[in-house]
């Protein structure tokens, strides 16, 4: 009896190393196909957390095969149609009348809308932590450099194997979230 629980567990071990297998298998697939495509396009529900308030926006973005993204902001209403775009260069905004102002995170070191830039560099080619299943969803952790100091990135995949969300992370505090909609690789 006790070899039959022994190797039943076995069996299950061994399942659940599958399924890690196969997500980051899925993982690095998407991987491969943004870096051998076009670009992407994408729309992202960008939550900023300074821990006493929380500021949301919406863009529309898409990205070059550099992972240069150009914006637009669409919600809130106020600030709707100011734009721009990041690279690993910097950025810059483009607007009529209106200003694009959010307090930087992560030290004084990060602009929310830097988020679908910081985002998409990672998938793309961050050093990836740890990749399992989570529900009908693959969850990827992923550092952004190797530094001490690296941002860390929560990226859950869907049954499509497309984001669908992430969260980026420092010193292990959530300070933005992306809720991705219409993810299509170019």
């Amino acid at each position: 009896m006790k070899r039959m629980v022994a190797v039943g567990l076995l069996l299950l071990a061994l399942t659940g190393c599958a399924k890690a297998d196969q997500a980051l298998e899925r993982a690095m697939g998407l991987r491969a196909k943004l870096l051998a495509s076009g670009g992407c396009r994408f729309q992202a529900k960008i939550t900023a957390d300074y821990g006493e308030k929380i500021q949301t926006f919406r863009v529309s973005c898409q990205a070059d095969t550099q992972s240069n993204v150009t914006f637009s902001v669409i919600e809130p209403e106020t600030i709707a149609g100011i734009g721009g775009t990041i690279s690993g260069k910097g950025g810059a905004l483009t607007f009529d009348d209106q200003v694009l102002a959010f307090p930087l995170l992560a030290d004084d070191q990060l602009a929310p809308v830097s988020a679908p830039w910081i985002f998409l560099q990672t998938l793309q080619g961050g050093y990836v932590r740890s990749c399992g299943v989570e529900g009908d969803m693959i969850r990827v952790t992923i550092d952004d450099s190797y530094e001490d100091d690296a941002l860390r990135l929560d990226i859950w995949l869907g049954e499509d194997d497309l984001p669908v969300r992430g969260d980026i992370l420092y010193r292990e505090r959530r300070i933005l979230s992306l809720e991705i909609e219409e993810f299509q690789i170019l």
